[in-house]
Formats: C-alpha cells, sequence, structure tokens
C-alpha cells in the first residue's frame, strides 16, 4: 500500500500518467492532494481515482468518519512544493496531505519525498534546514528541488520514479 502525498507543482497535472506506473511496479496507491493541488486538479480526481481504485483523499476526516485508506507500506511525497516541505519539517498540519506525512513519520513507513520548486526557492535558508530535519527523520530526499525541468511534468515524473523504484520502500 503505497500513499502518494501530492502538492501543487506543475507536475502534478502529469499525476494520473504517475499512478499507473507505481501501480503497474505492484503498489496499490492512494493518493491525497494537498488543498491548492485539488484545486488545479478540480477536474481530474475522477480520472485519478479511476485508476487507483478509491477515492482521490482532499479533506480531512468529519467526526465518526473512517479511515479511507487502509494502512500505508510505504509513502511518496510528489510533487513536495517548498511550503509544503517547510511546513512537513516544522511539524505544521493544517490539511490532509500535511496530516498524512505526519503520521508517515510517526508509524514509521519508509518517506521517500521529491521536491518541486525553482531555484531561487531551492536557495532559501529554510530548505537545508528543513531537507536536514526529515533526512534525520528517515525521509529519503529524491530529485533536483531545482530542476530545470521541472515544468515538464512527464520528464520530471520519470526521474523521480526511477528513483524510487521501491528502494527504500
Amino acid at each position: 500500500m503505497l500513499y502518494v502525498v501530492a502538492g501543487a507543482a506543475p507536475p502534478v497535472a502529469s499525476l494520473r500518467r504517475a499512478v499507473p506506473a507505481l501501480v503497474d511496479a505492484g503498489w496499490d496507491v492512494c493518493v491525497t492532494l494537498t488543498p491548492t493541488a485539488a484545486s488545479w486538479l478540480a477536474d481530474d480526481p475522477a480520472a485519478l481515482s479511476a485508476v487507483c481504485g478509491r477515492p482521490v483523499r482532499t479533506r480531512e476526516r468529519r467526526l465518526g468518519e473512517d479511515r479511507p485508506f487502509p494502512a500505508a507500506d510505504a509513502c511518496l511525497a510528489a510533487p513536495l512544493t517548498f511550503n509544503t516541505l517547510n511546513k512537513w519539517a516544522s511539524g505544521i498540519s493544517d490539511n490532509v496531505a500535511l496530516g498524512t506525512l505526519h503520521e508517515a513519520l510517526g508509524t514509521g513507513v519508509p518517506v521517500v519525498a521529491a521536491p518541486c520548486f525553482n531555484d531561487a526557492l531551492a536557495r532559501h535558508p529554510q530548505v537545508a534546514r528543513s531537507v536536514g530535519t526529515l533526512r534525520g527523520a528517515g525521509v529519503r530526499l529524491v530529485g533536483d528541488a531545482g530542476r530545470a525541468d521541472a515544468a515538464d511534468g512527464v520528464a520530471w515524473w520519470d526521474v523521480v520514479l526511477a528513483a524510487f523504484d521501491g528502494r527504500g520502500c
């Protein structure tokens, strides 16, 4: 069971193409989107749900609702935005995507994260601190936050999926 937590960076638009590759690799995939990613994919959650075989998660559970997904065996945070990276490392949990990432760390499942933001944000001093915090917690980071081809979602996913390949998971 693989949780994919996706933020609002350009490669999220190609998530529907990336999920089948994970399914083909043997993963049962559950997708959770940040609120902004959900707004970017407003017309696409049904298509993602069809690929995954379960609803895409975009909001917290309501009181009394059952957990929507089985327990995770691994978690892939991709694309991981500057905002989500820094909130996650700081322990801020103000949406379902961040809550999912925090719980993944707390339950000890292997977590792989693929940052995706521009070079200027990658040079921000908080990024190094956040990356250090997450690595210290056991998160394996793949890819390069400042990649020039980050806007090409298909090429970005190719790099991430090649690096992910189940190692460490």
